[in-house]
């Protein structure tokens, strides 16, 4: 007798630190993020550099970073580890 097993399904939207990147972020910094995300961006967190705000995106091993200002830069100079 086979038995059937249910697949895991995420219930979870976003993950829970998302929300506290996503308030962190200036409301310009929030539709560079948006129009990324469409591209398979996902925020990974917020650095505060010189007094100033860069949110940190991520995808498929890329990196991307956007300025206070909304500024999106898809070849910043930074390494994560």
């Amino acid at each position: 007798m086979q038995s059937q097993t249910k697949p895991m399904i995420e219930r979870r939207t976003e993950a829970p630190e998302q929300s506290v990147w996503w308030n962190k972020l200036s409301l310009a910094q929030k539709f560079s993020a948006s129009s990324l995300g469409k591209f398979g961006y996902e925020l990974s967190f917020v650095r505060n550099e010189q007094g100033r705000s860069i949110a940190v995106l991520t995808c498929s091993g890329g990196v991307a970073v956007i300025t206070e200002d909304g500024d999106i830069n898809t070849s910043p100079n930074i390494k994560i580890r």
